[in-house]
């Protein structure tokens, strides 16, 4: 089932935590072609400890792009950002819609504030929606707390989406958790969250979403986990998950 997108993932080089230069970033992107990926979100850390300015965002795709088109690597790279919760207030609509996943104007990569989920995550989401956006919450299973599904309910009931990562789909004690979640409808998308090609999670997404496939509720909509919903999210377009 090649044509993957990969909603998260730290390609752009030497800008947050990510890849540390160009050559790292080219063989992420090798390593996410072999796996079936088409399209990466590059999602650099849009907060206070990490200096990344959103207008040069597009400056260092295409340039990522370009390389990438030499080496012949049949990956392309899209604009987007992950946006820490709580640098949202300090954003203008503008740099919102530079930093949307695709640059589709609409979904924004939002990551939850340190620890667990509570109502400031809920408030941020309905504050993104007053201003014309739409959320897709990063990582969830690193924010769980005792009231994380009911936290999560919450937030897809006003319209938000929500991305686990790839490699907890599989291993370590998240994926039993995150099992249950997407078996309750609150687990929508999927992405790496890779930072390099030197150590930690691989820039690729075939593993979790066969782990995926075994959730009976999801398994049916797997075409939608993996390419439909996501080209839907960097288009700009409304999003409704089938499941």
């Amino acid at each position: 089932m090649p044509g993957f997108v990969d909603l998260h993932c730290h390609i752009l080089p030497g800008l947050d935590d990510g890849a540390v230069d160009v050559g790292d970033s080219l063989a992420m992107a090798r390593r996410a072609a072999a796996d079936g990926i088409e399209t990466i979100c590059a999602t650099p850390h849009i907060r206070a400890d990490h200096d990344v300015r959103i207008e040069q965002l597009p400056e260092r795709v295409e340039t990522l792009n370009a390389a990438l088109a030499h080496a012949g690597i049949a990956v392309t790279v899209v604009t987007g950002g992950e946006l820490g919760a709580e640098r949202f207030p300090m954003l203008s609509d503008d740099e919102l819609r530079a930093i949307s996943l695709g640059g589709g104007g609409r979904w924004i990569l939002l990551e939850p504030r340190p620890g667990p989920m509570d109502d400031a995550l809920e408030e941020t989401v309905e504050a993104l929606h007053a201003r014309g956006f739409r959320a897709v919450i990063a990582h969830p299973e690193r924010h769980a707390g005792a009231d994380a599904a009911e936290r999560l309910a919450a937030v897809v009931r006003r319209g938000a989406l929500v991305q686990a990562t790839v490699e907890f789909l599989y291993e370590g004690g998240a994926a039993p958790v995150l099992a249950a979640w997407a078996g309750a409808g609150l687990v929508h998308l999927v992405g790496s969250d890779a930072h390099t090609s030197r150590a930690g999670r691989p820039a690729a997404v075939s593993r979790g979403l066969g782990a995926l496939l075994a959730v009976p509720a999801v398994s049916p909509h797997i075409d939608w986990v993996a390419r439909d919903g996501p080209r839907a999210v960097v288009a700009g377009e409304d999003v409704t998950p089938p499941f």
